[in-house]
């Protein structure tokens, strides 16, 4: 079958070849484990139960997730096998499941969640370079979105991701995910259980780009109904002499000026991270824990 799952709409067969998400038709998955690195309403005390999946189809140069975004790391797994690991990470106690970028696998996802109740929110962590059509095969299975929002310019989104159409393809994304999941809700400890958390990452020289997300979102979802999170955690990783504006780190003036703007939005639910959280100490391990 040829693969147009994502927008890249590469028609590859990915039984014989990996598509531009440098993936196979099989899933692939690197780690799977209680996290403590998202939003304090996805982490909360017990941490949210991440599955890493190999591969991306949107491949940002600037991705600390390489090792596996790109490609080549990870085990296969099945339906049955995902389930599995999905039922482990409950057992440990996790507040959620989290599926970190599986959009390459959306249609295997689907199905794996079809008929299987796990009894925890199940949350959708991606790009946000996504078709609404192909969305729509998780509706009623996910029950928080937690995309980015990562550029608004078509210029920043060819050069640093070879895809111009990201900003239409991300906001058509976006409002589908709203469609499903709705206005967010809340359980008694503050926990998310539904809705949609909108992130977006400072780059360093592209303040004004991140000032439009900040806008758009503001001026297209009414206040108080979605989630957005100001991530200040930017850290230059290896391959970028190419670009040597990414070659350093947020300044103190970029990170307060987006976070001023932030706070004088209609935006009223977030989080804004402190620019201390730049490092790599975000970065998993990628050892197969939870997966072998």
């Amino acid at each position: 079958m040829n693969c147009n799952l994502c927008p890249r709409l590469c028609g590859v067969n990915r039984t014989k070849m990996p598509g531009v998400c440098a993936s196979p038709e099989a899933m692939t998955v690197a780690r799977a484990a209680a996290h403590f690195g998202e939003e304090p309403c996805i982490s909360g005390a017990r941490g949210s139960g991440t599955i890493f999946f190999c591969g991306c189809g949107l491949r940002c140069v600037f991705c600390q997730n390489a090792a596996i975004s790109r490609g080549g790391a990870g085990e296969k797994v099945d339906i049955t096998k995902l389930r599995a690991i999905m039922q482990t990470l409950r057992a440990q106690g996790v507040h959620n499941i989290n599926l970190v970028t599986a959009s390459h696998y959306t249609d295997i996802v689907a199905e794996a969640l079809t008929d299987f109740d796990l009894g925890l929110p199940v949350v959708w962590n991606s790009a946000g370079y996504e078709r609404s059509e192909t969305l729509r095969l998780l509706e009623g299975k996910v029950q928080i979105y937690l995309p980015d929002f990562k550029f608004f310019d078509p210029a920043l989104a060819r050069r640093y991701a070879a895809a111009p159409d990201y900003p239409e393809v991300a906001k058509a994304a976006l409002f589908e995910m709203f469609d499903q999941a709705g206005d967010i809700e809340f359980d008694g400890d503050g926990l998310l259980t539904r809705g949609l958390l909108i992130r977006h990452l400072l780059l360093p020289g592209q303040v004004e780009d991140s000032l439009r997300v900040i806008d758009w979102v503001s001026d297209n979802f009414p206040p108080g109904t979605v989630m957005f999170s100001l991530l200040a955690q930017y850290t230059p990783m290896p391959g970028l002499e190419q670009y040597p504006e990414l070659m350093r780190r947020l300044t103190t003036e970029e990170y307060e000026k987006a976070v001023e703007h932030l706070y004088a939005s209609r935006i009223t639910r977030g989080y804004g991270q402190e620019l201390d959280a730049a490092g790599e100490r975000y970065i998993p391990a990628w050892d197969l824990t939870g997966v072998g």
